[in-house]
């Protein structure tokens, strides 16, 4: 394959068949040259957050290279509403337009590096990759958060925590019903669904039960079984070692 100096030399070589060369293999040069295109952008982050983990997971599944990421400035003082207004990570700059959300950060980066493509390969099993996507963002991850509060015994109040564990299990059940028996949530390639997931069971395993609530993921075969396997691809041991490390930070009042 030819390294970024021959394209250059390449499209400054003004003869016929060397323009005959470089069309013919346009395809195979596009994605290079769009990425050298794209703005600089910059990743807002944090390790433990799941949401940004998705994206992490994301961008290093596609092999992206040019995002550098940050620590939200002044995010615990509550002051990255300055930054981005609804003051959350991830939100991603580019080139000073701040965008806030994972699933339009993760839809954008998608349309910004087509290859390789993390939705699936027809309308049918992309479809099945966002709705696995939306279980593990809206059912899963939400509720746990909107029940963080629930983990201190002594301000804790069962109800509330109850009606956001409910959902959870809800979103778990459904996921009992999508997830196969692929080595993947849909099929056997990464896609999104997997970048959401992996986050997501993350907080079941970690987290829930810091509420005195059993892992959700107990007794649900299939959800359990996806869960040893997917921790065996490499980006999602990577993702889920900056988790590991963001949650022994946060317990040690450093992060």
């Amino acid at each position: 394959m030819f390294g970024a100096a021959s394209l250059h030399w390449f499209a400054g070589t003004r003869t016929r068949g060397t323009w005959g060369i470089v069309y013919l293999f346009k395809p195979l040069f596009k994605p290079l040259f769009k990425s050298r295109n794209q703005p600089p952008m910059k990743l807002y982050t944090g390790d433990l957050s799941p949401y940004s983990a998705k994206v992490r997971m994301q961008i290093y599944a596609k092999g992206i290279t040019d995002i550098a990421f940050e620590r939200p400035p002044g995010f615990f003082q509550g002051e990255f509403n300055k930054t981005s207004p609804l003051g959350r990570i991830p939100a991603l700059d580019v080139d000073g337009d701040v965008m806030p959300e994972s699933e339009v950060i993760a839809e954008y980066l998608e349309e910004c590096y087509p290859t390789p493509t993390l939705l699936g390969s027809s309308p049918r099993v992309r479809a099945q990759v966002r709705t696995v996507a939306r279980i593990a963002d809206i059912y899963l991850m939400n509720n746990i958060f909107m029940a963080l509060p629930q983990v201190r015994r002594a301000s804790r109040v069962d109800a509330i925590r109850d009606l956001f564990m409910a959902q959870v299990t809800r979103g778990i059940n459904a996921l009992e019903h999508y997830l196969g028996e692929e080595r993947y949530a849909v099929g056997n390639t990464l896609t999104l669904a997997d970048c959401s997931l992996v986050p997501a069971l993350f907080m079941c395993e970690h987290v829930v039960p810091t509420m005195d609530v059993d892992n959700p993921m107990t007794g649900r075969i299939r959800t359990a079984a996806y869960w040893q396997r997917i921790q065996q691809d490499p980006h999602a041991i990577r993702v889920l070692a900056e988790m590991t490390h963001g949650l022994a930070e946060r317990r040690a009042g450093r992060g």
